[in-house]
């Protein structure tokens, strides 16, 4: 049975700093979070992280800050006032990682980029997120998520072959956020064996490169750019939405034993082995025909009578379901993926991080308000009440009110 012992959890002992905004760095911080790391989050003085202020859609708050920062404590500081910055270097010298997606530049400023705070403390490991890397001609250029789609040519795969569009959600920024967990992990791993920390740098459009390789490969050597192809796939069929009596389902079939089970499902055996039809090269050649007979076919039922009967005949298939059909989804009610987080606004529902340890459940904290942990956190350097109390009148540091009492 899981428990949630702190021993238990892979990070535990671990303290990560993040001087983060938007999605990128956050999101790579929270999974620490969930992974047990202590993720103690810099935030701007007054605004914050820019994050919050995106959408009010969650009871006040913003959507993309309560998915990408529960768990973490906030504590902020004005860090262009000697005494704040004061403050964060004492912060990040008594860490094991420091995580920062700054504008280009910034950190170096502030005295803040890897090899000067690597010379005080060798075992810390700091990662650096930016948007096109160190060098380079496109170096200091400003880059957000569908700039970067756009750059490395995401979009140019992605939409109809009418019409080109970003992904639905902000990939790039997740590909740089998941790539910066991962080397956190590695280099900890690294200095558990080595006792040194590490720099590490990870860039947007190095992270959405790594994940177009297929197409890329396929421009270099075959000549070809891989067309837009809508729910399709370039180099397989079927792979679409077909209508049913009531819908469409997606059915992709990936090799030709699943070509022969969906002829049998849609109660077509000849087709099996038609010489246009048997192979996927051939199906691919005649897409166009394969879809219309498929199409006629699926039609014959209802979208629930099909898929019942694609699934027991393992043929891969799936219903399209909207934002709602995701929450309501039977699979995830089925395995009790959903919990109740705290935040400033009072309980919120989250998923379970999608890492499933099977002898501890990861933590799942609160959603933190501005400043919540500024006099906690520096009370814990050994500032005195009084020297917090001088740095909130001065505007170094942002305290939070404590909220009312209950009753």
């Amino acid at each position: 049975m899981a428990h949630t012992a702190d021993s238990m959890l892979p990070l535990a002992g671990t303290t990560v700093v993040a001087l983060e905004q938007a999605v990128a760095a956050p999101l790579a911080t929270r999974h620490l979070a969930d992974l047990g790391a202590r993720v103690i989050k810099i935030e701007r003085v007054g605004e914050g992280d820019f994050a919050r202020n995106y959408d009010h859609a969650v009871q006040g708050l913003a959507s993309h800050f309560v998915w990408l920062n529960r768990g973490k404590e906030s504590v902020a500081l004005d860090l262009k006032d000697p005494a704040g910055l004061a403050a964060a270097k004492r912060l990040i010298a008594g860490a094991d990682v420091f995580v920062q997606n700054s504008a280009p530049g910034a950190v170096a400023r502030l005295g803040l980029d890897g090899d000067q705070l690597r010379a005080e403390n060798p075992g810390l490991v700091v990662v650096n997120i930016s948007g096109y890397g160190t060098d380079g001609p496109r170096r200091d250029r400003k880059a957000y998520d569908m700039l970067i789609q756009a750059e490395a040519g995401l979009i140019s795969v992605t939409g109809t072959p009418e019409t080109a569009t970003k992904t639905g959600v902000p990939s790039a920024d997740i590909a740089a956020g998941l790539y910066t967990a991962q080397s956190v992990l590695a280099a900890l791993l690294r200095r558990a064996r080595t006792g040194e920390g590490a720099v590490v740098d990870v860039s947007m459009f190095d992270a959405t490169a790594e994940w177009l390789g297929h197409p890329m490969y396929m421009q270099m050597y075959a000549g070809r750019q891989i067309p837009r192809m809508g729910l399709s796939h370039a180099s397989i069929a079927p792979y679409d939405a077909f209508p049913t009596s009531d819908g469409q389902i997606l059915i992709g079939v990936q090799n030709d034993r699943g070509w022969v089970a969906l002829t049998s499902v849609l109660e077509r055996p000849d087709l099996a082995d038609h010489p246009d039809l048997a192979t996927n090269v051939a199906r691919v050649r005649n897409r166009a025909e394969c879809d219309r007979l498929v199409g006629e076919l699926t039609a014959q039922w209802t979208t629930a009578e099909l898929d019942a009967r694609l699934a027991a005949a393992g043929v891969p298939a799936a219903q399209l379901n909207d934002m709602q059909g995701l929450i309501d989804h039977p699979q995830l009610s089925a395995r009790d993926r959903w919990r109740e987080i705290d935040s400033p606004v009072g309980p919120l529902r989250a998923l379970l991080p999608p890492t499933t340890f099977r002898d501890v459940e990861l933590p799942m904290g609160a959603v933190p308000d501005l400043g919540e942990h500024t006099a906690a956190v520096l009370a814990e350097l050994g500032l005195a009440p009084e020297e917090i109390e001088r740095l909130r009148e001065s505007g170094a540091a942002q305290v939070a009110e404590p909220a009312p009492a209950a009753g």
